[in-house]
């Protein structure tokens, strides 16, 4: 059976997964009358919620006796890390660009990558059915991004196709609005080349290019042979980038993917993408091989993490009481298993043991993490994060990113004062059809850390925000932080509706009557520059006097609820968010108020 392995790249929320989900349907994998949920490659509980691929995925059709493996790949730039190890697995890329909203940051950032491989695209102009599609102008602009990601002449001459994942068809004309897949799959079986350097009878080699576990068989490494045939049970070893054996073992178990199920089979040949586990040391990038093999294979370099946060016990009053995991050797232990599978994220212990700096590609990245862990049962106290400097002899470096944002016309000056005041400078500026405008910035991370949910309040909810790492440039100097003061409990117990109806006068509320909160919380947002803490448990006084009126019926506006992203983004530099398994709660770094006078007199002296 002849063999095609090809990676699906988009920006976030082009339709790759829904693409992927009509292939399958297309090609026999599922049977008629059998029930698949929807976007099927999206299999952990956070990518369902939000809609998203965090974890890229390896999946295979079989079509008039091809199989053709696929790799569904994510479409943040957060999750890159993930992207660019893939494409070391493939020998041809699916393209698809939205008919509307054309080649955005993160098209940009993959398809460099797979051009810089020398892999050959095949572009799908998906979402054709779209009323604002724009089908031809966006293929202009693909080809433009082509060329400005220096492309040979045979990457630019490309095939194209219209399609429509949702409705399952794809077609060579730009006015087809029905039919099937099968152009697709004649144009992968025609344009993607079969595993090329096939060596069936060099020795066995392997790039190990993710890693999972299994509670039964442990790791499971998943990459492409390279050359030669693995068979059950071979002893292999492992070697790292400098060519050093890190451990021996035995293939227990070779898998390869059926559908969306992992089939155990006996024996893989050079070019099949298999899941392979018997190692327990060995990890991603490293080379899995014969023992007779002493030459690593070279992998591709990942691009270095650009935000930090520091990940700590949670010390709070209320610590312990919903969460299951809360010491630091169970934190410790859960961050470097994280660290082991995903190469984009780097983690060091502090001094005291007590907290870790984890280092990874964007707010998106770190928040999925944390979200994951709490859903686990950990409680943990998270730092606002900051972006990693760098000093390579021309002073002081800080990472800078590319920000595309699409907005209506009438929000265009606002979104350009707010990034101006962020450092931000506007690189392009052009109108995008139907009202809207397509602003283009280069600004340092800095300065957009917390700004995504003040954007969507500036632009009521319609503006659209992307964001790519460009490069590391020179520092921009102090950028205005949050320009309103927080309002901090002075004591703790529980919040008492007469209490917070008069401090609705200083601000906006976050906390609600009866919930329990604790000396040095952060209960609301300030209405002024500074930090005021207050009393939010104090009752009416009662006397024996019976008064002339009724007492009016206390009506209090609903909190403000954040989530953790929204948390994370708000908090300063002498804050923290408190998160357990049930709850999201503002504290400030030292609860007592001295400590805080000290730490301030402490941080201003220097």
């Amino acid at each position: 059976m002849s063999l095609r392995n090809v990676a699906i790249i988009a920006h976030v929320d082009h339709g790759k997964t829904t693409l992927v989900d009509q292939l399958f349907r297309q090609s026999g994998t599922f049977r008629d009358n059998q029930r698949v949920e929807e976007r099927a490659m999206d299999s952990n509980d956070l990518e369902k919620e939000r809609g998203i691929t965090i974890l890229a995925k390896c999946t295979s059709v079989e079509w008039n006796g091809t199989r053709i493996n696929i790799v569904d790949t994510p479409g943040h730039a957060d999750f890159g890390g993930e992207v660019e190890r893939i494409l070391s697995m493939v020998d041809g890329v699916i393209l698809l660009v939205d008919s509307s909203e054309g080649a955005m940051p993160q098209t940009k950032f993959v398809t460099g990558k797979a051009l810089a491989l020398g892999l050959k695209p095949i572009v799908v102009v998906n979402k054709i059915d779209r009323p604002d599609g724009r089908a031809s102008e966006v293929l202009d602009e693909v080809f433009d991004l082509f060329v400005s990601l220096e492309a040979n002449d045979e990457q630019l001459d490309f095939p194209v196709l219209y399609a429509s994942g949702r409705n399952g068809y794809a077609s060579d004309d730009i006015d087809a609005r029905s039919g099937d897949l099968t152009p697709l799959f004649e144009k992968i079986v025609e344009h993607v080349p079969p595993p090329h350097e096939v060596e069936e009878n060099a020795p066995f080699t392997f790039l190990a290019t993710l890693l999972d576990r299994d509670n039964f068989l442990g790791r499971i490494l998943t990459g492409r042979v390279q050359t030669g045939v693995l068979k059950l049970n071979q002893p292999i070893h492992a070697l790292d980038a400098s060519g050093k054996v890190i451990e021996q073992g035995r293939a227990t178990k070779i898998m390869a993917f059926r559908g969306l199920e992992r089939v155990p089979v006996n024996e893989a040949h050079a070019g099949d993408i298999i899941s392979l586990a018997g190692l327990t040391t060995a990890t991603v990038a490293n080379t899995i091989a014969d023992l007779s093999v002493t030459t690593p294979i070279e992998a591709q370099p990942i691009d270095p993490p650009t935000l930090s946060m520091r990940f700590a016990v949670n010390d709070s009053p209320m610590a312990g009481r919903e969460g299951d995991k809360v010491t630091s050797r169970m934190i410790r232990d859960r961050l470097f298993r994280e660290a082991e599978s995903n190469v984009a994220i780097r983690i060091t212990e502090a001094a005291d043991k007590d907290s870790f700096e984890v280092a990874g590609r964007g707010e998106l990245q770190l928040g999925v993490l944390i979200e994951t862990m709490r859903r686990e049962g950990f409680e943990l106290g998270i730092s606002r994060p900051r972006v990693l400097f760098r000093d390579e002899g021309n002073g002081r470096e800080e990472p800078y990113e590319t920000v595309v944002i699409d907005v209506d016309d009438e929000f265009s000056g606002t979104v350009v004062e707010k990034m101006a005041t962020r450092k931000g400078e506007m690189t392009d500026m052009r109108p995008s059809g139907g009202g809207k405008t397509r602003i283009t910035f280069s600004a340092p991370s800095r300065g957009l850390i917390g700004y995504h949910g003040e954007f969507l309040s500036d632009t009521r909810g319609t503006g659209i925000m992307n964001r790519l790492f460009e490069k590391y440039g020179p520092y921009k100097g102090v950028i205005e932080g949050r320009p309103n003061g927080v309002l901090i409990s002075n004591g703790t117990g529980e919040a008492v509706g007469y209490a917070l109806n008069a401090l609705e006068e200083r601000g906006v509320l976050f906390v609600s009557p009866q919930e329990k909160i604790y000396e040095g919380m952060i209960i609301g947002e300030n209405a002024k520059s500074d930090d005021l803490e207050v009393n939010p448990m104090k009752s009416k006084q009662l006397t024996n006097f019976r008064s002339t009126g009724k007492d009016d019926a206390i009506r209090l506006t609903p909190p403000r609820k954040m989530t953790l992203e929204q948390a994370i983004a708000y908090i300063d530099d002498d804050e923290m968010v408190e998160v357990t398994p049930m709850t999201i709660r503002l504290r400030k770094r030292y609860l007592d108020p001295h400590e805080r006078k000290k730490a301030k007199r402490v941080s201003e002296a220097a």
